[in-house]
């Protein structure tokens, strides 16, 4: 698949999916398979997963306000 850079640059990675577990919880979640030189990101959709939101404030993660609609 291709993604973009903040650049604009565009980069060629595989997807796959994964388990994780933290001591929030755990759950599936798609990954971007890196290569050699890339930095690791835990993104938001795994975040979301797991029912967490970042606070970049105090650089901390938070329980999601959870809303039935």
């Amino acid at each position: 698949m291709t993604f973009r850079l903040a650049d604009g640059t565009p980069v060629e990675r595989q997807i796959s999916e994964c388990h994780i577990s933290l001591p929030q919880g755990e759950g599936h979640t798609p990954v971007i398979l890196g290569e050699s030189g890339d930095e690791a990101l835990l993104g938001v959709f795994t975040l979301e997963i797991l029912g967490l939101v970042f606070n970049p404030f105090s650089r901390t993660l938070l329980p999601m306000r959870m809303m039935l609609a």
